[in-house]
């Protein structure tokens, strides 16, 4: 089951760490995995929720809390390629309620969910939390931050029939609060272990005076060109603060924080993700969980915080052994945190900047998602045969509930939409364009 599992996900083999959740899983203990962000821990604790789901049975038999939507939408799409032949459904706040009612109608048998939401579902008796064997508390140390104890106390007290409790932390607790119910867990610990998604990254520093750091951002994104990278800053205001400048000199980017609305939020996490934006600035809410990928570039425009921020935040670059750099840009009343053990490299920027060239992919939108049947495979048809694109021409796919996005080569987009503005998907009208931008 495991290599099926394995081969559905395009892995070619578990890390030490996933080896050890499977071993673990066989002790009939609770466990208790502390991992920093990138490591794999979604296939590790997802591979021992599969290993205890039997198809012989009807209900919901094992939940995942989480603290946000975006973490929700990754899970709930790494299972859904592992393939597994089990219903999988997502619940969180800014989903339509009726929505999930309507997923709820056929019993999933894995749950997906922010506390808040699952707690709603559940105080409303939307489903029996009685047939459930195995919870995870996934990102905990998240959850409490976020004020998702009493939401969580109240979950875990309904269900009753629980014989497997998998918590998952980037950092170290004293004492595991009681509510949870675990009791002499498993723990499995990669805190301060070489982590290998880190191994290739590189640390460098750039000085700045107060009034020029937005300048010299500006400098190394240009001497970066479209490398992936990510900005972090520790508030919106900056984010919106740096959004203009960007906007103001023509690099498309896109924006990341807890002010915008869900929707805009996975917008531009596929932009980003399919390489429309090459550069997304964010607070950060995009340091923990999201499904980004093969980041070259992390900058810190403002210091982070703590030392788990801090490697949240790089966590998101030179994953998997993939190499990438992080970026410190340091004021002059800056100095670094004790936390930064590693003595950063100077980075060097040219005496003349010049704007790197548009990105290679921009995106296209289509105002059907999978609740109007319209799967992935329909829009790639479409866009190849009526589009006439060449498979090289097409790029990420990604089908939401309402919604769905393809990235197209920049110089046939125009040229595409003109092709396609009367094509229909499965015999529907679906309104088809090009997703706005922020340049």
């Amino acid at each position: 089951m495991i290599q099926k599992t394995l081969e559905n996900l395009n892995i070619a083999s578990l890390n030490r760490m996933q080896l050890d959740m499977i071993e673990a899983t066989g002790k009939n203990a609770d466990i208790v995995l502390l991992a920093p962000t990138g490591s794999g821990k979604t296939i590790a604790f997802l591979l021992p929720v599969l290993k205890d789901l039997q198809s012989s049975k009807a209900g919901v038999q094992a939940m995942v809390l989480i603290p946000s939507r975006e973490l929700a939408l990754q899970i709930e799409q790494v299972f859904k390629q592992m393939n597994t032949g089990f219903k999988v459904s997502c619940f969180y706040g800014g989903h339509a309620t009726r929505t999930e009612r309507n997923n709820l109608v056929q019993l999933p048998a894995v749950v997906i969910g922010t506390p808040g939401r699952i707690a709603f579902h559940l105080r409303n008796d939307h489903f029996d939390a009685g047939t459930i064997h195995t919870l995870v508390l996934d990102e905990f140390d998240k959850c409490l931050e976020f004020g998702f104890k009493e939401e969580m106390s109240f979950i875990i007290a309904r269900l009753n029939m629980l014989r497997k409790r998998i918590l998952t932390s980037a950092t170290k607790m004293e004492v595991i609060p009681a509510f949870t119910g675990i009791k002499n867990p498993v723990e499995i610990n990669f805190l301060n272990s070489p982590a290998p998604t880190t191994a290739g990254l590189k640390l460098k520093y750039l000085k700045a005076g107060d009034a020029d750091k937005l300048q010299i951002l500006f400098a190394l994104i240009c001497k970066l060109k479209n490398k992936p990278t990510l900005v972090f800053c520790n508030h919106r205001e900056a984010v919106e603060r740096i959004s203009l400048l960007l906007s103001e000199k023509g690099l498309s980017h896109g924006i990341f924080h807890g002010g915008m609305e869900q929707e805009e939020r996975e917008r531009a996490l596929i932009k980003f993700r399919n390489g429309s934006h090459p550069v997304l600035v964010a607070t950060d809410l995009a340091s923990r969980g999201l499904d980004i990928f093969e980041i070259e570039a992390v900058i810190h425009y403002q210091l982070p915080a703590t030392r788990d921020v801090f490697t949240h935040r790089n966590g998101r670059t030179a994953r998997m052994n993939a190499a990438g750099t992080s970026y410190l840009l340091l004021s002059s009343n800056d100095r670094l945190p004790g936390f930064i053990h590693e003595i950063p490299e100077a980075e060097s920027l040219p005496e003349k900047i010049s704007l790197p060239g548009k990105s290679k992919w921009r995106t296209l939108y289509f105002a059907a998602g999978k609740k109007e049947k319209i799967n992935k495979m329909d829009i790639v048809g479409m866009l190849l045969q009526k589009g006439k694109l060449a498979k090289e021409e097409l790029g990420l796919v990604e089908v939401l509930d309402h919604a769905a996005y393809a990235a197209v080569q920049s110089n046939k987009i125009d040229a595409l939409v003109k092709l396609i503005k009367n094509e229909k998907i499965k015999n529907k009208k679906v309104r088809i364009e090009i997703s706005g931008e922020i340049v």
